[in-house]
């Protein structure tokens, strides 16, 4: 149960403190309740709990856990949020959002570019169910003015995309969609919760892949959908507590001592971007290095104005193509070859080939993911060894 004082704690309090559960022994730590069910007194009580729950109270795990509800409460508290649902991935993040707030019939713009995970979501599932949807530029404004309608029930974005990290001006697309009547969903991975605005900025819901930064060490799947009561309660609980996409409580127990550090981590690693983007800017060898936190990033001020961080990832583009993408990934001594991102390992992603492979060459195109490129999630490994690893790499390529 939340505490009446967490209104006023600072991001970095509340990563650590909010939504603490403690049982009757008052551990420091937080209990892993590793249980499906739960006992109820009475057959008059187990009917009660069926026909409406308290706040506090469970009845199977898919539908709710106290290890869980921990992460949801915390999670929440720190976005911004009245409440969450914590769910088995990402992706089940994605999908059970989408699925329990759309039908037959309606109509769904989305930026075009996004994870390939989300693109399938997008372009196979929800259009055999009969949803139409649009794609867009989505750093075009008026893309989203001309594909917005009164008919559209929500629009999808990642606010970082991946992996070549355009930056959506999130409030002037949520000012769109609301004049049209229509819900923003955002996948704000990228962002991080430690620099999100994204409730300030207009997001009726949030989605994290927890696998990720919140996590942040390679350990567990988990995502979480993050907005108002009626809509996580009314809307998407129903939906996921009968499919199945829950958080287990293992993986929420891991998942809240991630948050204890998140803030630290996300700030040094973004420090640590900053600097190796920097270095490698205006390299021989790349055709450009992308990277928010850059001058000539084209959303460099919208970065600035709308996350406060440039966040943990960049991208380079070698100019050699697949070829030399391949020799430079290669020759890597300290960052892992992995398509993972926000661990406190620095990884290297080849998104042509794996996380993006299935996409046509066209679109790929479209996108600006060449065969050249490269995401890298920036870890928390001493700059200057990740910096010499690149260099060294690069001369390999």
């Amino acid at each position: 149960m939340a505490k009446a004082t967490e209104k006023g704690w600072k991001p970095r309090t509340l990563s650590v403190h909010a939504g603490a559960r403690r049982s009757q022994y008052g551990e420091v730590a937080e209990p892993i309740w590793l249980t499906q069910g739960f006992v109820y007194p009475s057959a008059e009580a187990a009917e009660t709990r069926f026909l409406k729950a308290g706040e506090d109270e469970f009845i199977y795990a898919r539908y709710g856990n106290p290890t869980v509800a921990a992460f949801e409460s915390r999670i929440a508290a720190l976005e911004g949020y009245e409440d969450a649902f914590a769910t088995a991935s990402g992706m089940a993040a994605v999908s059970g959002a989408l699925m329990s707030m759309l039908k037959a019939g309606d109509h769904v713009v989305a930026a075009r570019a996004l994870f390939g995970s989300c693109l399938y979501v997008l372009d196979e599932v929800l259009r055999r169910y009969g949803v139409r949807v649009d794609l867009v530029d989505g750093t075009d404004l008026d893309a989203w003015r001309g594909a917005v309608t009164p008919q559209t029930a929500l629009v999808f974005l990642e606010s970082v995309s991946n992996p070549t990290l355009e930056v959506i001006d999130l409030s002037a697309v949520a000012d769109i969609a609301h004049q049209a009547g229509a819900r923003v969903v955002v996948d704000n991975v990228f962002a991080t919760p430690v620099f999100s605005r994204a409730a300030e900025l207009g997001a009726d819901v949030v989605i994290y892949s927890a696998t990720k930064h919140i996590d942040g060490q390679g350990r567990c799947l988990g995502g979480v959908i993050l907005g108002s009561r009626d809509i996580i309660r009314g809307t998407v609980e129903p939906y996921m507590k009968h499919t199945g996409g829950a958080m287990s409580p293992f993986n929420a127990w891991v998942l809240l001592n991630g948050l204890t550090t998140l803030d630290l981590r996300v700030r040094a690693q973004t420090a640590s971007a900053q600097r190796l983007a920097e270095a490698l800017q205006g390299h021989p060898k790349l055709a450009r290095v992308i990277f928010p936190g850059l001058p000539d990033h084209p959303q460099h001020a919208i970065a600035r104005s709308q996350m406060g961080g440039p966040g943990t990832m960049l991208a380079i583009d070698l100019a050699g193509g697949k070829e030399a993408a391949f020799r430079f990934m290669n020759a890597l001594q300290i960052v892992l070859i992995s398509n993972n991102l926000g661990d406190a390992r620095s990884i290297a992603t080849h998104p042509a080939t794996t996380t993006h492979q299935r996409l046509p060459d066209a679109q790929k195109a479209l996108l600006g993911i060449t065969p050249g490129l490269i995401r890298l999630s920036v870890g928390l490994e001493d700059a200057g060894d990740l910096c010499d690893d690149l260099m060294a790499a690069l001369e390999a390529a």
